[in-house]
């Protein structure tokens, strides 16, 4: 099967009782920075879950540089590095000892990478996770990512919980990756985050795949019109998900669906809000 990205999803589905993945399909384009956007529970983590095999799928396939998932995983596991903030360590052992019990997962790791990262994110192995903040501790999943010779960065809401100059050291972290020719899945709901990094954008809602294209041009496909009091008819019959304000409203309109000198550009997390307002209509 001839495939477009580094990684390629085909028609992955996943079904729990009150919730279904349906037929995701995508490509990660080697290089570049995706985010991964959609409201909590819309099915971004089981969509990485069912990719990495943390959970098995109902069906679909996964593919790194052609190859399916399924016919050499650990060698695949090697080229993907996966940060997570809900992920967990051992909170009373020391750095230094989960260390080496995570390299030997790795023929590739390098521990001159690994220091440096180490010293940049000024971690000491002497600390243990019940040690560390939030922030470093997602700095200290970063630090044993980037130090196995990932091709590939998986992160699942790693800016969560963060503070503003915190999520600014990792966004910058990431640009860097990028300029190195790395590729990454950045699934996130703070989206101020992406518009600062992101090449591309996939939007799930529901468990369905809405939209996969460039930031730039998802985010030219729509406007904003503010509105005092009552919403007008004909920009009823135009929106894509009506915002209250204090004053009024704002409507989320396709471009070219309403006068452009009454409406102006619409922010990541604008048109997010308003299709979910939509569909909850």
């Amino acid at each position: 099967m001839a495939t477009m990205g580094l990684l390629s999803v085909r028609g992955l589905t996943k079904t729990y009782p009150e919730f279904t993945l349906k037929e995701i399909t995508f490509d990660l384009r080697e290089g570049m920075i995706t985010g991964f956007i959609g409201r909590n529970g819309a099915g971004k983590t089981t969509t990485i879950n069912s990719i990495l095999s943390f959970v098995r799928p109902d069906s679909g396939e996964v593919l790194f540089r052609g190859v399916p998932f399924e016919e050499d995983p650990r060698k695949i596991r090697e080229k993907i590095g996966f940060v997570s903030a809900g992920m967990t360590y051992y909170t009373r052992k020391k750095l230094q000892t989960i260390t080496a019990v995570t390299k030997s997962f790795y023929p590739a790791w390098d521990d001159a990478v690994y220091r440096q990262y180490m010293q940049a994110f000024h971690l000491s192995e002497d600390k243990t996770p019940a040690e560390l903040s939030n922030g470093m501790k997602i700095k200290y999943a970063l630090a044993l990512a980037l130090s196995h010779n990932a091709e590939l960065f998986m992160l699942d809401e790693p800016t969560s919980g963060l503070d503003p100059i915190s999520r600014e050291e990792l966004v910058e972290i990431f640009l860097r990756l990028k300029d190195e020719g790395k590729t990454i899945l950045f699934s996130t709901h703070i989206t101020s985050d992406l518009e600062k990094c992101a090449d591309r954008i996939l939007f799930i809602q529901q468990g369905s795949l809405m939209a996969d294209e460039a930031l730039d041009d998802f985010r030219d496909g729509y406007r904003i019109a503010e509105v005092v009091g009552t919403v007008p008819q004909e920009l009823q019959e135009a929106s894509h998900g009506i915002s209250r304000t204090r004053d009024g409203s704002t409507v989320l309109v396709l471009r070219d669906a309403y006068p452009a000198e009454k409406t102006r550009e619409a922010t990541l997390d604008e048109i997010m809000v308003h299709l979910e307002k939509e569909a909850e209509a």
